[in-house]
């Protein structure tokens, strides 16, 4: 069976750059350029054609900037992943950018490997965290405060919300947390879409985000 082509958008403001990405992306298999802009409202005007799977966003652009494109995006497209491709290393902006709805953050000198191993995962499991970023967000979102680990109770978690948590954090599919658990694929989403909800959270990058914040995951 032949696999779905992952629709692909690239907006950032230098002419140069999305050029480069473009010839990355030529070499990528299973990934189509489908939207390309030069800042966030020339996005939104062209989403109107088309919406991609996945959108790379730079961060620093006239007419609607990232961050400012991330929160439209998760209002008006929250089935769009976001992947933030950008030169800013700030821990504090990276964490800002994920709490708010990002699916993964990307610095502008990675590697073409790694690029597709991004938008690969991103669009597979919902978000991508490199060593990079995990280590920012470690950084700024652990608790210093020394109390115990929580159980979940605080937000009503079941044993079994519990369980697949700890799997999502693993980075497994859906697929795979169904067979580890002897689930449908389904009930898995389900309890997916239930955590997200009780965490009040946008995706799964903020769903990790938030276990993490609260303990209710061990990192």
């Amino acid at each position: 069976m032949t696999k779905k082509t992952i629709q692909l958008g690239l907006v950032d403001d230098h002419n140069l750059f999305r050029e480069g990405i473009k010839s990355l992306l030529d070499k990528i298999e299973e990934v189509t350029l489908v939207l390309e802009a030069v800042n966030g409202k020339d996005m939104f005007t062209k989403l109107n054609n088309v919406v991609p799977d996945v959108i790379l966003l730079d961060l620093e652009m006239e007419e609607m900037n990232g961050v400012d494109a991330t929160l439209k995006l998760q209002e008006l497209f929250p089935e769009v992943k976001i992947l933030i491709l950008t030169m800013h290393k700030e821990e504090r902006m990276i964490s800002y950018l994920m709490e708010i709805g990002a699916n993964g953050y990307l610095l502008k000198d990675t590697t073409r490997e790694e690029l597709e191993k991004a938008i690969k995962t991103v669009y597979k499991s919902g978000f991508y965290f490199n060593e990079f970023v995990s280590q920012a967000l470690l950084k700024g979102l652990k608790n210093k405060s020394g109390r115990p680990l929580k159980i979940g109770k605080d937000y009503h978690l079941t044993a079994r919300e519990l369980e697949v948590l700890e799997l999502i954090a693993q980075e497994f599919t859906t697929a795979e947390m169904a067979e580890k658990l002897f689930l449908s694929a389904r009930t898995i989403e389900g309890h997916r879409k239930n955590l997200i909800s009780k965490l009040g959270v946008k995706n799964t990058a903020g769903l990790l985000i938030k276990a993490i914040k609260e303990k209710l995951i061990v990192v």
